[in-house]
């Protein structure tokens, strides 16, 4: 059995012939009127299940974010704190943090989160110096994607800024490339919304760091883009999350189930095409 995390993702891409990450996002402002007018806990329980039972059969991953669980209150971040044993062994699981803090206080969300938790990754950001994720290298088998180039609009605001003639989130990916190299279990978030960006990342960080790519779906990211310029070693290394795109819309659970199967023969297709691009001769 792998070991380490780059190889436990790849290991589940296999498996599952696979690259969607659904996002367990739940958003009061879409949220299903199937389950009432008023969100609460309750019902949140019964729409994550829903979800789960719906997407698990084309799902690599499951990514929930921090921020979608605080309108919920304490019961809300109870029930996102028992994801990893709700969700169940076979998908990985990721909890989109972007934390980042001294090394004493990461060391906290390192093993509340991923060795206590049941996590199998973390979403981080490096701007506090590379110290501060040093804790995260010291168990292999448990992931963190480090943010390097986001899929909001901002993202150019500091992400793209020069330092000596190279943007910055280009010496980002220079040192999670060394980190991965080390340890097995580091990669990068890059936002579908910007193809060229997956592109670059791909090419300087080489086939085997994973990528995690946000973007595709609500916020209209290139999917055929993003997944020819992404896909790492033997056309695995990549995650492709949507949250909103398969979460909301009509029909249900059946609506649901419908949406993440479409994503999944969309990115097949994208794979199928890169791939044979790739085997043409030039």
């Amino acid at each position: 059995m792998a070991t380490r995390f780059s190889d436990r993702l790849d290991d589940r891409i296999e498996a599952t012939g696979s690259m969607v990450c659904v996002g367990l996002d739940p958003d009061p402002t879409l949220w299903p009127a199937r389950f009432g007018r008023r969100p609460d806990p309750r019902a949140l329980a019964r729409f994550l299940d829903e979800v789960l039972a719906a997407t698990r059969p084309v799902a690599a991953a499951y990514k929930a974010q921090l921020g979608a669980y605080l309108p919920f209150g304490a019961e809300g971040l109870r029930l996102l704190l028992e994801l990893p044993r709700r969700i169940g062994p076979g998908p990985l699981t990721i909890l989109d943090l972007k934390v980042n803090d001294i090394p004493h206080t990461v060391h906290w969300y390192r093993s509340a989160l991923l060795r206590d938790g049941g996590w199998d990754a973390l979403t981080v950001t490096p701007w506090m110096g590379w110290d501060s994720l040093d804790p995260f290298g010291t168990d292999a088998s448990r992931g963190y994607f480090v943010v390097a180039h986001s899929s909001n609009p901002g993202a150019r605001d500091l992400q793209e800024r020069r330092s000596n003639g190279t943007p910055v989130w280009h010496r980002v990916l220079a040192e999670v490339k060394r980190r991965a190299r080390r340890t097995g279990n580091a990669g990068v978030v890059v936002g579908a919304t910007y193809p060229e960006a997956v592109a670059q990342a791909r090419r300087l960080l080489g086939p085997s760091v994973p990528m995690l790519v946000p973007g595709v779906g609500a916020q209209s990211g290139d999917l055929d883009r993003t997944v020819a310029a992404g896909l790492g070693r033997d056309g695995r290394g990549l995650l492709i999350n949507s949250s909103r795109g398969i979460l909301y819309g009509p029909a249900g659970a059946r609506g649901m189930a419908r949406r993440a199967a479409e994503l999944k023969r969309a990115i097949d297709a994208a794979r199928a095409t890169a791939r044979r691009g790739r085997r043409s001769p030039r």
